[in-house]
């Protein structure tokens, strides 16, 4: 069977930006595929997700993470957003790579969300996955991208992607 990617809207940034939001986002597709390439304003970047302004404790999360070094793991539960943090190697010439594959999303049951996160900095870099739960039965119809303080550079994009199932 095929997958189909479809794309829905792109962001590319003109002047730097603390969010990047997609809206009106239609229960066409089966899932979504959300791809940010980030460039920080700062030397270190965190982005964190909310789907349609849900700013309750309906998140939970699972990260493993390793930076050539060492490898971590963590478990957060109750938050007010999904966070991914881009690492202390990420800075304002190299970019960062984030994927967010989001399973079901219009579906009536809870929203089950793949992150992955990767950078280089001449081999300083991180790369991280993270397993995520939005606990809201409702269709996702916005997606917002939160960095504080405009750490969004100019030149990030972002683009979502819908995806088809072929049969």
């Amino acid at each position: 069977m095929a997958i189909t990617y479809e794309p829905v809207a792109t962001t590319t940034l003109s002047s730097a930006a603390s969010t990047i939001t997609f809206s009106s986002i239609p229960a066409t597709w089966t899932d979504l595929r959300l791809v940010l390439v980030a460039r920080a304003v700062s030397t270190t970047i965190s982005v964190d997700v909310r789907f349609n302004s849900d700013t309750g404790s309906n998140y939970s999360k699972t990260i493993l993470y390793g930076d050539g070094t060492s490898a971590q793991s963590a478990r957060y539960t109750s938050q007010t957003q999904i966070g991914t943090n881009f690492g202390s190697a990420f800075d304002a010439t190299n970019p960062g790579l984030l994927t967010m594959d989001l399973f079901s999303y219009a579906g009536s049951t809870n929203k089950t969300v793949l992150f992955t996160v990767d950078n280089d900095l001449n081999g300083s870099g991180e790369t991280q996955r993270t397993v995520a739960l939005w606990r809201n039965t409702s269709a996702i119809n916005t997606i917002a991208l939160i960095s504080s303080a405009n750490q969004f550079k100019i030149g990030t994009t972002a683009t979502l992607y819908g995806i088809l199932k072929a049969a």
